[in-house]
């Protein structure tokens, strides 16, 4: 036989064997260098069970990045894989388009047992592509039918809400169609400079006058999109205060409140959803990542009242994926059964109380925040110049306390430290400890461990990433004592 080339070649001689090993440098051929996990996590996993995985090499880490939040039980939990298993012995088909079937039944009726009140008893779901971001373009298509408007109005950090695809939609008015970022409530680093209930206030009127104001170049909007704990943001809580002014706000000029979940949701932050610490009930939440039990699967959960897509309208591909409505019915039905949520509450107070103390023995360590089992740690300069602005909060000013130190709030927001942030990443890799980053600039260290993690995991957890802080700190001439 000859090839197309037009040199002979052996039938029978096998393929070239792809070893484990091997595996990193030939995605690096044959992917683009935008694939970013890879690049800061050079390992291949082989197994994984729980928090563990192994790697080719035989080792094994902690993993405290769980698929950017996808893995809420965890590697492999036994309820998913029977879940899977037994939609794979039934011979039912894995997409079943939009179809009823008794899975996605059986999916929808575990979701609606979980949602807030005030949304369960008036909710519609809409599935679509199994990305956050379609999700995102597909609530953001719904609030521009209900409402007749184009704007979508996000904030400062966000994970979604510019796509592209969102940002070129074609059906709507070129000069309307936009998305404007108002300014995120935050302590450490607020966009004020002042930080707490005053900050939070300040940024709640901020997005008043900006919707009262239709002559500040943005037309009222089709809806307003808010995480309630920023992740890729840097794991940044909003006050809970300035969520329910959000509501309020949307409430009295009939905008549609979005509530992005993805990351946050499904018993992440110490609640099934994270816009309950606040009591809001919004009018849209995106769903997805833990949604699907670690399969690809994304939905949106809107008002009954809102517009729908018409029948006869081109649909999704992929609305009926099987294994991820099964797994997902068992990761939703053991979190609620077993109340992880609250576990993850519980155990999360624990970690952060235990975390901040880090700003005490590392210069380095500029803030610790986060909310249930969703925690950020920031990592900056220590040499560098407050940042311009900062005047600290009024609680500090009239106590008298040092500028450089915020009770309860941290420190001064010193200059971001992403290759910091990047060396205690490895750090932590090198003693089998798997984080993410995020924030700004990626100088944030995360941690989103799975709702089952065991105090003795997260003790190990603990330690592991004081001493990779330790290290990273040592070997930049960071130091260790922290210095007010």
């Amino acid at each position: 036989m000859k090839s197309v080339l037009g040199g002979a070649v052996d039938a029978t001689a096998p393929a070239p064997r792809s070893t484990p090993e091997g595996a990193p440098r030939r995605q690096g051929a044959r992917e683009p260098a935008a694939r970013t996990y890879a690049r800061a996590l050079p390992i291949v996993p082989v197994r994984a069970r729980g928090l563990t995985i192994e790697g080719a090499d035989g080792r094994r880490y902690l993993d405290c990045l769980s698929g950017a939040g996808t893995l809420a039980l965890g590697h492999n939990h036994p309820v998913v894989l029977e879940a899977i298993r037994k939609v794979l012995d039934s011979g039912a088909p894995l997409n079943a388009l939009d179809l009823a079937t008794p899975v996605k039944d059986a999916f929808l009726d575990e979701l609606f047992r979980t949602l807030p009140p005030g949304l369960s008893e008036r909710a519609r779901v809409r599935f679509c592509g199994p990305a956050g971001s379609e999700a995102v373009e597909t609530a953001w298509a719904l609030v521009r039918a209900a409402t007749g408007r184009s704007g979508l109005l996000t904030f400062t950090g966000a994970g979604r809400g510019g796509t592209a695809g969102v940002l070129d939609d074609p059906s709507a008015n070129t000069h309307d169609a936009r998305v404007a970022r108002l300014p995120y409530p935050q302590d450490y680093r607020c966009p004020f400079g002042v930080g707490g209930e005053h900050g939070a206030d300040l940024a709640a009127r901020w997005t008043e006058s900006l919707l009262d104001d239709p002559g500040a170049g943005m037309p009222l909007p089709a809806g307003i999109l808010v995480e309630p704990v920023q992740g890729e943001g840097g794991v940044i809580p909003a006050p809970d205060s300035w969520l329910r002014r959000m509501r309020q706000l949307t409430a009295d000029r009939s905008v549609p409140l979005i509530a992005d979940e993805i990351q946050t949701g499904v018993g992440r932050t110490g609640a099934f959803w994270a816009v309950e610490h606040s009591g809001v009930t919004p009018d849209v939440m995106v769903l997805s990542n833990a949604i699907g039990g670690s399969l690809p699967l994304a939905v949106v959960v809107y008002r009954e009242d809102l517009v729908t897509r018409e029948p006869g309208t081109p649909a999704d591909a992929f609305p009926g994926n099987q294994l991820a409505m099964a797994a997902g019915t068992a990761t939703l039905a053991h979190i609620r059964e077993n109340a992880l949520a609250d576990r993850a509450a519980t155990l999360g107070t624990r970690l952060l109380s235990q975390l901040r103390q880090l700003p005490s023995d590392f210069a380095c360590v500029g803030d610790v925040r986060g909310r249930g089992l969703m925690i950020g740690v920031e990592l900056v300069d220590p040499e560098g110049e407050v940042e311009p602005g900062f005047t600290g909060s009024p609680e500090a000013a009239e106590g008298g306390v040092a500028a450089s130190v915020v009770p309860g709030r941290g420190r001064r927001p010193l200059p971001a430290a992403p290759e910091l942030a990047a060396a205690v990443q490895r750090e932590c890799l090198r003693r089998g400890l798997i984080v993410g980053l995020g924030g700004r600039h990626a100088s944030v260290v995360q941690l989103l461990p799975p709702l089952t993690i065991t105090d003795e995991q997260a003790a190990a957890v603990l330690d592991c990433l004081a001493e990779a802080v330790r290290a990273a700190a040592r070997c930049r001439g960071g130091g260790t004592a922290a210095t007010p």
